[in-house]
């Protein structure tokens, strides 16, 4: 069961990032060509949420399955160990939450210009705080 959900956290892994690459890319681009905020551009949005909250999801299931997850949450000397255990699940989190307001915040606001600033912003926050804890060398 573990090898099987850390290999879908993984995989899934993958889609999160191309879709949250696709919102933070769409959302600049509306932004800067000053176009209007259309339902395409909310569903792009949307599906990064729900591909981020999927993974949170996955990745806390991984956590209390796993071998390491909690056994190694007390080994701080050992970088590997503390990237795995502590910093990819906390700074993750810390980055689901802010793409979470920025959706929130979106549905406040009328002006299109405003609402792509909202997803550039916190999509794009959310997609390097993302990108900063992946234990890339287990990927490749």
């Amino acid at each position: 069961m573990y090898d099987f959900i850390q290999k879908f956290h993984s995989g899934w892994a993958y889609i999160v990032l191309i879709l949250l690459l696709v919102a933070v890319i769409n959302a600049i681009i509306g932004l800067t060509s000053k176009k209007e905020f259309t339902p395409t551009d909310r569903k792009i949005g949307l599906f990064a949420l729900i591909a981020t909250h999927t993974q949170l999801l996955i990745g806390l299931i991984l956590y209390f399955v796993s071998p390491l997850g909690k056994a190694a949450f007390g080994q701080m000397t050992n970088p590997q160990l503390r990237l795995t255990s502590l910093e990819h699940p906390l700074i993750n989190i810390i980055a689901i939450i802010l793409i979470t307001i920025g959706w929130s915040k979106h549905k406040k606001l009328i002006a299109s210009d405003s609402k792509f600033k909202t997803f550039a912003i916190f999509y794009g926050l959310g997609l390097l705080l993302i990108l900063s804890r992946l234990p890339w060398n287990l990927w490749f």
